[in-house]
């Protein structure tokens, strides 16, 4: 299968600790980098995954708050520093185009590649942007200012050949790509192989979604349907219901009930409070209500 592989960078929440940095993430899928947010320490968290800078072509920004932007400023320097040509994407809410038009015009005034800003509507689920391989949508999220998240999903591959039955009958090189487009072969005797005979089926569609920063939102649940990976926030234990809601952000239990409703393979829970020295005590509370349910920290690779 081709690679589908999530590593976090940072998984804290606002405080940084010795424990835990910022949010930010990145998505490798099918050999393109996309970062979804970027908090302070990306740069250096980024150092020890052995990714290419210059393979990051998209960032996904899910709101305007310091603890998910406050990297970005770094990043988009050392990418000129290194020498980028190509362009790079960003995508988020409007409240960050003036932030983004000021590290450009104070900061990064020459960097060699072009730096695009797209506008994300965050009171819809809408297609993002796509390419032959993958979809990104955005996700309305429920926060204290406009904040999306992201659902990636890959599109539809095509079947694999099965070299056996291929040379059995003897198929030419030039009618693959067509086989694995679902044409039968016809031997010289007029008899049709099917495609089915010739082809395996073509690798599962896996699906990754990003909800951090949000209040419990069961309008959430239809679109993240069967999602093979959920990383949703869980910044408090239950016990500080009254603090989540007041900042407008979830627990533990709470991210468990979305992932259950949603009918999630696995739950990642993040953005975990500074007040925790042992999020097992999340874990502990996801668990009750979602088994599959995993902890996020700085250096984990999980694929979906």
């Amino acid at each position: 299968m081709q690679p589908f592989e999530i590593h976090i960078l940072g998984c804290g929440s606002a405080l940084p600790t010795r424990k835990h940095l910022p949010t930010c993430q990145v998505v490798d899928i099918r050999g393109k980098l996309l970062m979804i947010d970027c908090g302070e320490g990306a740069q250096l968290s980024w150092r020890k995954t052995g990714l290419n800078w210059q393979h990051i072509t998209h960032v996904l920004l899910s709101h305007s708050h310091g603890d998910h932007v406050f990297g970005l400023p770094g990043l988009i320097s050392t990418m000129g520093l290194l020498g980028r040509t190509s362009p790079l994407f960003i995508h988020g809410p409007a409240q960050l185009r003036p932030f983004i038009d000021f590290i450009l015009s104070h900061f990064c005034n020459d960097l060699g590649y072009k730096v695009h800003f797209e506008v994300v509507d965050t009171t819809i689920h809408a297609l993002i942007f796509e390419d032959r391989s993958l979809e990104v949508w955005s996700l309305p999220l429920r926060h204290r200012l406009p904040c999306c998240g992201y659902l990636i999903k890959e599109k539809p591959g095509l079947p694999h050949i099965r070299r056996q039955m291929i040379d059995f009958y003897g198929v030419p090189t030039w009618a693959l790509n067509r086989i694995k487009a679902g044409d039968d072969w016809q031997l010289a005797d007029g008899t049709v192989i099917p495609h089915e005979r010739l082809t395996t089926p073509a690798d599962p569609i896996r699906s990754y979604a990003y909800c951090s920063d949000t209040m419990p939102n069961d309008e959430l649940v239809p679109m993240l349907k069967d999602v093979d990976l959920l990383y949703h926030e869980a910044t408090y234990a239950d016990s500080e219901s009254t603090l989540a809601n007041k900042y407008g952000h979830s627990t533990a239990r709470q991210a468990a009930t979305i992932a259950k409703a949603a009918g999630a393979r696995r739950l990642l829970l993040g953005h975990f409070s500074s007040r925790y020295d042992d999020e097992n005590i999340l874990l502990a509370e996801a668990k009750r209500i979602f088994p599959e349910t995993t902890l996020a920290y700085e250096g984990l690779r999980i694929t979906p």
